[in-house]
């Protein structure tokens, strides 16, 4: 079977862990040279990249704190200039989360709520204002959200939520300014799914899957297919959109 991304570029940020890395293995698979970003884990960095090597891709890990803007914009460039000055697929991996009810928030818990914010929504805008100069006309851009921008099924989620709801908004609107270019923009909305800050073994998993019709919790490589289609040809018409992948537990 073909690859359907053969020759072309992407940029995972987030990409060393969790539903990044799976994301960056898959567009690997289908051909696409890849770089991630990563905060702090150089050496599970590494081991992304040495993995997307062995796929026969070329393959870059950039250090940078999502939340401080001139070090997302300046991964942004070191990474298109190892894709050769060009990225056809851009996803928005990176995230944080802080949980607690509004009335249990102490001030050290406040303060992760504001790196929070300043990671997963001023991060992506930072980073994708940085590549719009570097996409392809007729690129793809990619946004990780949430399931629970729109449902919010326990309590101590709001502030998370509120910060995958502007992710959500982001998406709609950077559709309207990338299509001129015929750059779609796709927000793809996970449920809950099998990582090591959400693990399928852990003590929050059984009402989870007892939640999702499909009785068990999401990998990342279901988030990565459905990141693998909205990169290619077949979603090329498809723009503004938010792909839900839960297993239909927001039903």
């Amino acid at each position: 079977m073909s690859k359907t991304l053969t020759g072309r570029t992407a940029l995972v940020t987030g990409g060393s862990r969790g539903i990044g890395a799976g994301i960056a293995r898959e567009l690997a698979r289908e051909g696409a040279n890849v770089a991630i970003t990563y905060r702090k884990s150089r050496e599970q960095a590494e081991e992304v990249v040495a993995d997307l090597v062995a796929l026969g891709v070329k393959a870059l890990a950039v250090q940078a704190d999502q939340s401080v803007p001139h070090e997302a914009s300046t991964a942004v460039e070191q990474a298109a200039e190892f894709l050769g000055g060009q990225i056809d697929v851009l996803v928005n991996s990176a995230g944080v989360a802080v949980m607690g009810t509004v009335d249990q928030l102490d001030l050290e818990l406040l303060e992760g709520v504001q790196q929070m914010m300043a990671t997963n929504v001023m991060g992506t805008v930072v980073t994708t204002h940085a590549a719009s100069r570097f996409l392809s006309d007729g690129g793809r851009v990619v946004l990780i959200g949430s399931i629970v921008a729109h449902r919010v099924p326990v309590p101590g989620v709001a502030e998370y939520a509120a910060s995958k709801a502007a992710i959500d908004q982001l998406g709609r609107g950077w559709a309207r300014d990338f299509g001129p270019r015929g750059i779609t923009v796709n927000v793809i909305q996970p449920g809950a799914t099998d990582t090591d800050m959400n693990p399928a073994d852990g003590p929050n998993a059984a009402p989870q899957v007892a939640m999702t019709p499909l009785g068990r919790m999401g990998t990342t490589e279901d988030i990565a297919k459905a990141v693998v289609f909205l990169a290619g040809e077949n979603a090329s018409y498809i723009t503004g959109a938010r792909l839900t992948v839960d297993g239909g537990l927001s039903i």
